[in-house]
């Protein structure tokens, strides 16, 4: 699987799904589909309305993904 990591490697903060989608190889759809079935990274709820990835487990998850 081809993923893209991001120039600014930062491994703190969250991360949104808009610029989620840019740095993983597949849509929203596969993307929440991924989250449901549990072989994708949990989300946080940051608010109501804002839900976000953890940039530490994501870019782990990248780096797990490099060797598949």
């Amino acid at each position: 699987m081809k993923c893209q990591f991001p120039s600014d490697k930062a491994t703190y903060g969250y991360i949104r799904q808009k610029d989620l989608l840019t740095i993983l190889p597949f849509s929203p759809a596969t993307l929440w589909r991924k989250v449901k079935a549990g072989t994708f990274v949990q989300p946080v709820k940051l608010s109501a309305r804002i839900t976000a990835w953890s940039k530490a487990e994501v870019y782990e998850w990248l780096k797990q993904q490099e060797g598949k």
